[in-house]
């Protein structure tokens, strides 16, 4: 039987149903690295909080994983915003789960900062050494959210505190790690980068037309794809404002924007308030949640897959649309400036700037030869530096340093370096 690794995970469930206001990258994130280290043999426990009275305690999820669903305060869906006052019933429900299943853990790694709160208690009652993937830092929500920010005060000593007691931190991108230095004071030495990944036997180019004709999209239309969590920070607004600046010659332009639920509502009533208001609402189309499963065919029928956060800790969905073939324009933030490489994978912009936005769209409808060796490049590209096998390798590398004392020096940020000539 392999090593033994408790994930935690605490409001985010890989069973989550992904595009609401808080299912998102980090879902998938746990989900992808459980799978494939349960596939180099290590027996993965993911302990997430209940937020349904009808789930099981116990959910297989693959071979050599378990969802653990652990009693945290209101089993409903409840704002992240408000979690962290059910953390100490976190812990002691996960330590009740581990006695009664006579369970000892080699390692837990922590997602998010609530993720790492629990498992410092857990470090300090069994010994048990963790490393933490933060996800997002409070730090740089304030810097960009401001009195906005409803996660309460406490986040960011937490976050300190998680620095200090952590074996290793997981940085997801450069600029992660320079904020971990700057804003933490992170020694270098204790940060690793290892970044997202993506399931590329689940999201690969199909051929567009078969694509379009399967979403009922006409072929003769040009068609931007924005993919995501509705919440203003992701600045789908920034998009709807661009529209209404571009102009393509000779073909007529489409938005398509997926993603939204019933926690999303208000975020999605102001967006399609907005498409009215600029005159783009026959342009634009809300098409709400859609399966996994059908995700490939959305970014393979887009020319153009368009994300422009005000800022972004790493964000996946770019590594998907890529993975399908598709040119990414993103935000020149965080970890959208390591996965896009500028003029060959796709095209850089300052986030909230619609005008520079508009310029791009419509200088590479128009290039449509530049789109596909756009195109070309994007896949090539992922399949070098962001799989989540190569992902996991990094990570197993990690644990065996941390579990087996090995002293040899962390993995490289060999992907950092290379992303640049990428």
């Amino acid at each position: 039987m392999g090593r033994r690794i408790a994930f935690i995970s605490e409001h985010a469930s890989p069973l989550a149903a992904l595009g609401g206001a808080d299912a998102g990258g980090q879902n998938v994130y746990v989900g992808e690295v459980a799978r494939q280290l349960a596939l180099m043999g290590y027996q993965i426990d993911i302990f997430t909080r209940r937020e349904d009275k009808k789930l099981p305690q116990v959910v297989p999820f693959g071979d050599n994983i378990r969802i653990i669903h652990v009693n945290a305060g209101p089993a409903e869906d409840i704002p992240k915003e408000t979690l962290l006052q059910y953390m100490p019933a976190f812990k002691t429900d996960m330590l009740c789960f581990m006695e009664k299943e006579q369970l000892s853990y080699d390692l837990v790694h922590a997602n998010f900062f609530m993720s790492a709160l629990v498992a410092m208690e857990l470090k300090k009652e069994t010994g048990i050494p963790f490393v933490v993937t933060f996800h997002a830092l409070g730090h740089i929500r304030r810097i960009h959210q401001g009195d906005n920010d409803q996660f309460p005060k406490e986040r960011i000593t937490i976050e300190e505190n998680a620095v200090k007691e952590a074996s290793l931190v997981i940085a997801e991108c450069p600029q992660d790690r320079e904020d971990l230095m700057k804003y933490y004071n992170a020694p270098a030495e204790k940060i690793t980068i290892i970044p997202c990944g993506v399931n590329t036997d689940e999201l690969y180019p199909v051929n567009k037309s078969v694509a379009r004709s399967l979403l009922g999209l006409p072929y003769d239309e040009k068609v931007l794809l924005q993919l995501g969590r509705m919440v203003p920070r992701k600045g789908v607004d920034n998009v709807i404002r661009a529209l209404a600046k571009v102009r393509c010659r000779n073909a007529k332009v489409r938005l398509l924007i997926v993603g939204g639920d019933a926690d999303t509502a208000k975020e999605l009533a102001r967006l399609k308030q907005l498409a009215d208001d600029l005159k783009v609402s026959d342009k634009v189309y809300f098409l709400g949640q859609k399966s996994r499963k059908d995700l490939k065919y959305y970014y393979t029928a887009a020319d153009l897959f368009i994300t422009t956060p005000w800022y972004e800790p790493f964000g996946i969905t770019p590594l998907e649309a890529m993975a399908c073939g598709t040119p990414v324009i993103g935000s020149n933030v965080g970890g959208i400036k390591f996965s896009v490489a500028d003029g060959h994978s796709g095209a850089l912009v300052p986030p909230k700037d619609p005008d520079a936005l508009a310029r791009r769209i419509t200088a590479l409808l128009q290039s449509p030869a530049v789109l596909r060796e756009m195109g070309n490049n994007a896949l090539r590209r992922v399949n070098k530096l962001f799989t989540w096998e190569l992902v996991a390798r990094d990570m197993q590398t990690v644990y065996e340093r941390i579990i087996g004392n090995d002293d040899t020096s962390s993995p490289k940020n060999l992907r950092a370096e290379e992303s640049i000539s990428l």
